[in-house]
Order: structure tokens, then sequence, then C-alpha cells
């Protein structure tokens, strides 16, 4: 029996709590293999100071989504 046919009974034995915390595990395990993800993890910091042009449009970003003036990300989608 394979390692993923032992998995798979395992997972009958689970409470429905247990089995939550054991898809959120398997989904880490996974996610740790994706080098995409991984190379994103271990870039280096950003270690140059913020220029005041970026502070600004940072401030602009963060009041235009509190006021609500968004484009939500499907409408962009559709208009590519």
């Amino acid at each position: 029996m394979s390692a993923k046919d032992t998995l798979d009974k395992l997972v009958d034995f689970l409470e429905e709590n247990e089995a939550d915390e054991a898809a959120k595990f398997v989904s880490y395990l996974i996610y740790l293999r994706d080098p995409v993800l991984r190379a994103l993890r271990e870039a280096p910091e950003d270690d140059e100071p913020e220029t005041e042009e970026e502070r600004t449009a940072m401030m602009e970003a963060y009041e235009d989504l509190k006021s609500g003036n968004i484009i939500p990300s499907d409408k962009i989608l559709d208009e590519i």
C-alpha cells in the first residue's frame, strides 16, 4: 500500500475539525514545494529606502481603497 493510499484511509477516521487541520497542513506542504512561492519566500528583503514619490503613491492607493474607489479584478480581466 502506498503512502497516499494509507493517507486516504486515515482521513476517514478524522473528525471534521481534525480534517480541517489536516487539509491546512497538506496545503502547507504543497505550498512549500511551489518554486515560485519558494523564490518569493527566499528573495532578499528590499533594503532601498522608500522615496517620497513612492510614499505619496502608497498613501493615494490606501485612500482609494478606504473610499471604495477601486476596480474589481474581474472587471479588469474582462477589459484585457
